[in-house]
């Protein structure tokens, strides 16, 4: 699930809200939101708005791409790409899944609900239940916290990825362990910072294997 740390202030106002509500592919999403029964897994961070409006405004076209959302929360990411025209894989651990499954189908036209699938998804433990290498694009907002999660992320990336796939990561840099995530991805893709957002203070990565040429 997306893990991030505990922010104080008017942030986290916003955390405490019940629904939050975005425009994003021309239509209205309002995302519950439950932070003091739930906790960080139920709400709404920044790097998600961020990486769902890179998405919209990029120029990235995602119409009938394979894609996956890893640790996804409130499911905000995943439900903006399949109104963006994806075929959109949205997973998290087991846990999350029942909150992140009332907001992807509250959200998304029924008309698109065969587009878009909920799945359990543990890092570096569930990996026979997805083929390898089968996805366009790999989408993840806020999920390099834990130091102790790394080694099985970067696992996971590299099951899912061929040597087409676009992984596209949004974070905040809040401490030194989230540059030595950046500088493992370093090791096994070739990583490029493709977008920051001055206002909210994220940043962009895209990651792909090292032997594709970079034509995106």
């Amino acid at each position: 699930m997306a893990l991030v740390p505990y922010e104080e202030g008017r942030a986290l106002q916003g955390l405490r809200r019940p629904t939050a509500t975005y425009r994003f592919a021309g239509q209205t999403v309002h995302i519950r939101q439950d932070w003091e029964r739930r906790g960080v897994a139920a709400v709404v961070w920044d790097a998600a708005v961020v990486l769902s409006a890179y998405l919209e405004m990029g120029g990235i076209d995602l119409r009938d791409r394979s894609v996956i959302e890893l640790g996804a929360g409130t499911g905000l990411l995943g439900i903006v790409a399949t109104l963006l025209g994806a075929r959109v894989t949205i997973t998290d651990r087991e846990p999350a899944l029942e909150f992140l499954e009332l907001n992807v189908w509250a959200n998304l036209p029924s008309e698109l609900h065969p587009r878009a699938v909920v799945k359990e998804l543990t890092w570096g433990k569930d990996l026979g239940n997805f083929p390898p290498g089968a996805f366009d694009f790999i989408l993840g907002a806020d999920i390099i916290y834990l130091e102790e999660t790394f080694a099985e992320l970067l696992q996971t990336l590299e099951h899912l990825c061929s040597e087409q796939t676009v992984i596209l990561l949004s974070c905040r840099i809040r401490y030194e362990r989230d540059n030595n995530f950046l500088k493992m991805l370093k090791g096994r893709f070739s990583v490029n910072e493709v977008h920051y957002d001055y206002s909210k203070d994220v940043h962009i990565y895209k990651a792909q294997r090292h032997s594709h040429k970079d034509d995106f």
